[in-house]
């Protein structure tokens, strides 16, 4: 059986890790995986003839002198993941929170990128495997990595930082996101909260919104030690204020020696929090309000999470990668306060919320209908079952609504585009 010592040799010698052999490197290192519909098993030889120097199986009928055994695929990822990052001595910044994730991640690296090599998460490779192969990601000459850590239930976090190790950490929020796998609120808390007992355990430094006060109750209760607090108020290492957010945020901040404004393209005031947070790690790492204002004015979103898009006909708000109760909320007070002639909320059903999906889509509805907004378009099963409560456009499907804006275009209006991930509201993005 091949042990993690061994195999972490021939990772050196091919430090490329794929799990989809549809896009093998030349030169990788194919693991095995399965799943409930798949065993990659079966595809071990094919990885190797298209170009992997190994591939790492877990039955012994596929095992040959190219597809080397081990107990467990997914295991071994993840053990040869924590045995690499041991062997990295730099700086991980470990990121989770309800909401704004992949933004901060995106921000931070942003800025510290103006003074480091950095390595952060692709895309929102944050789960049990996409955390793995981030870690095996990081080469020698990085210096700081910034690790998204996403969860849907309880100890999963707990499993993420074993295998990144922070030295730092950072809870974006914590909101009415995954109520199913987390069993309601106070399990998103307990389960966000595995980050901060970590890094308790480890006695590494935790950034903090004092704003937020589940944040510092959250705090509170791990007892953590070295804390590096950013918010609105005098006392923090940080101070900031959101002076303007139609469409772009503008924000004032001062470290206690320097007030500096750095103006971003990011829309939506609910980024307030982001950008301050960028800043105060920014800071943390001695990065001067020059090297931080220019990280983050440079910054532009492309990943469908708060982008302004410009259409033939409208300004369309892309924020369709994900959506929960909390992002939906925050996404309908922002459009309810900029400028535009005719405003447009397109919303597509909020997954993964159990028990809670009836109420949470009805309280959507509700806030919707008193945003002030021209018309509201509603998708998908859930908010379909109220289309007898609300004068609004009700569609079942994406394919529905897509026939109701060719029939019925949208012109001269600023349109909120927002859904979960498994709606595929992109679709109607050309209709736009």
């Amino acid at each position: 059986m091949l042990t993690i010592e061994k195999l972490y040799n021939l990772y050196l010698a091919n430090p490329s890790i794929s799990t989809d052999t549809r896009s093998i490197k030349r030169g990788s290192i194919f693991f095995a995986l399965r799943g409930d519909n798949f065993n990659a098993n079966e595809f071990a030889q094919q990885a190797v003839e298209k170009g992997a120097s190994y591939a790492i199986v877990d039955e012994a009928k596929y095992s040959n002198d190219k597809c080397l055994l081990v107990e467990d695929t997914l295991t071994t990822l993840q053990d040869l993941a924590c045995h690499h990052r041991e062997q990295l001595k730099i700086p991980v910044i470990g990121l989770t929170g309800s909401n704004g994730k992949t933004t901060s991640k995106e921000l931070i690296n942003a800025v510290l990128a103006e003074r480091y090599k950095t390595f952060a998460t692709f895309g929102n490779l944050n789960n049990h495997i996409g955390v793995p192969l981030s870690i095996l990601a990081i080469h020698s000459g990085v210096e700081i990595a910034v690790i998204e850590m996403g969860a849907n239930h309880q100890k999963e976090i707990e499993l993420l930082c074993s295998i990144a190790q922070p030295t730092h950490g950072i809870i974006t929020n914590v909101g009415m996101a995954h109520l199913d796998g987390f069993g309601g609120f106070e399990g998103v808390k307990k389960g966000k909260a595995e980050l901060y007992a970590y890094l308790k355990s480890t006695r590494g430094y935790t950034f903090i919104n004092r704003d937020n006060s589940y944040l510092m109750e959250m705090s509170g209760n791990a007892g953590l030690s070295k804390l590096i607090f950013y918010g609105t108020e005098n006392g923090n290492a940080i101070k900031g204020q959101l002076k303007n957010s139609d469409p772009f945020i503008e924000v004032e901040w001062t470290n206690h020696e320097f007030s500096s404004m750095v103006k971003t393209n990011l829309t939506g005031s609910y980024n307030f929090e982001n950008i301050l947070a960028a800043i105060c790690i920014g800071d943390f790492f001695d990065l001067t309000p020059e090297e931080i204002n220019h990280g983050l004015t440079n910054y532009h979103p492309k990943n469908n999470r708060s982008q302004l898009t410009k259409t033939e006909n409208n300004t369309v708000i892309c924020d369709f990668y994900n959506a929960n109760p909390s992002s939906m909320s925050a996404a309908l007070n922002n459009i309810s306060v900029l400028t535009a002639n005719n405003k447009v909320a397109i919303l597509g059903d909020m997954f993964e919320l159990g028990p809670e999906s009836e109420t949470q889509h009805k309280l959507i509805a509700e806030q919707a209908m008193k945003s002030g907004l021209d018309k509201i378009i509603f998708i998908g099963k859930y908010f379909y079952t109220l289309n007898d409560d609300y004068e609004a456009v009700f569609c079942e499907t994406p394919e529905q609504a897509a026939t109701y804006l060719t029939e019925n275009k949208i012109t001269n209006s600023l349109v909120l585009l927002k859904g979960s991930r498994g709606m595929k509201l992109e679709s109607l993005l050309n209709h736009l």
